[in-house]
């Protein structure tokens, strides 16, 4: 099969279309012939090595992805032959036109997606779900900002939290993010490069009760001053360090929380999907294919996927 690898930790540039052999599956595992898979910041620390992330080599990038299972192992009930799934871990990379999955974190595709929007459920929606839901518990009516919205995590989380019935408010950094988050039905876009864009938000009465963290090193000190009483920041994305004066929380009874994609266990992924399913058939929650990659454009997505500006979603198309 091809595939595209490294052999050690390094740049985007390093990785390289190979002729691999095409994976073996044992009795416990799935073996899925890639329609598409995902692009993530996380798939370029794993590369590099980076924020304490490691890989085995030679290593094939993506956790990510979504395709037709062809090979289902004796041991693994409820799936079968021919099936179209999407999945959020697998153990071979998924930057390839065969993955080795397994059951707890492959799940049923809708049939009202394609496989390129399948490849951009695993990581996004699911982290986009928890974070709101099993972390920040937020509900119906509470008022939601969503601090970096326009990426693939940004936009799975503002479509959950307009379909949960919350007022959503989202920040952009261009005018094209800003528009596409209106299209999306954000009624209320802040211009997170503007001086002071979180001031008005910077009372008890005019605050979130939840706020989903995207960039917490650039953020949480200014997120921690517009919460409203029992607020709740759940921090998704970090790429430092920061300065916050915990009075800030003392004074509003609040929390923040990491959130983590790797740290959910099985169950809970299997109830994150089936909340979902019905979601994604009924075109509710939509992935937004910002761009798609042939196979050997691999490194050029690793670049793109760490800039500013994200609109979407970033998937190699197989």
């Amino acid at each position: 099969m091809k595939a595209m690898q490294v052999n050690d930790y390094g740049p985007a540039s390093d990785l390289t279309l190979v002729d691999a052999d095409k994976p073996s599956i044992n009795a416990d595992q799935i073996l899925v012939q890639v329609g598409a898979s995902g692009v993530n910041p996380v798939d370029t620390y794993i590369r590099s090595g980076t924020n304490n992330y490691t890989a085995s080599f030679p290593h094939t990038p993506g956790n990510d992805g979504a395709g037709t299972i062809v090979e289902v192992g004796s041991n693994v009930p409820n799936f079968s032959l021919g099936q179209r799934v999407y999945f959020s871990r697998n153990l071979t990379g998924s930057a390839a036109e065969y993955a080795v999955c397994v059951p707890t974190h492959t799940f049923p595709l809708a049939n009202a997606l394609s496989f390129a929007e399948g490849a951009c459920l695993g990581v996004p929606y699911t982290t986009a779900h928890r974070a709101l839901f099993g972390r920040a518990h937020a509900q119906a009516g509470e008022k939601v900002l969503v601090h970096g919205a326009t990426g693939a995590v940004g936009i799975a989380t503002v479509q959950l939290a307009l379909a949960a019935g919350m007022d959503v408010v989202a920040t952009a950094g261009t005018v094209e993010g800003a528009n596409l988050l209106r299209a999306q039905g954000v009624q209320t876009v802040i211009m997170h490069n503007q001086v002071g864009y979180l001031a008005a938000y910077q009372s008890l009465q005019t605050g979130f009760d939840v706020i989903i963290e995207m960039l917490a090193n650039h953020n949480l000190d200014q997120d921690l001053k517009a919460l409203a009483f029992g607020g709740r920041v759940a921090v998704i994305g970090n790429r430092g360090t920061v300065d916050i004066n915990p009075r800030d929380l003392m004074a509003r009874d609040a929390a923040v929380m990491g959130v983590a994609l790797a740290n959910v266990k099985p169950a809970e992924l299997c109830r994150i999907a089936q909340a979902m399913l019905p979601q994604f058939e009924k075109g509710v929650l939509k992935p937004v294919v910002r761009k798609e990659y042939a196979l050997s454009e691999l490194p050029q997505a690793h670049e793109d996927v760490l800039k500013s500006g994200a609109q979407g979603n970033l998937v190699i198309v197989l």
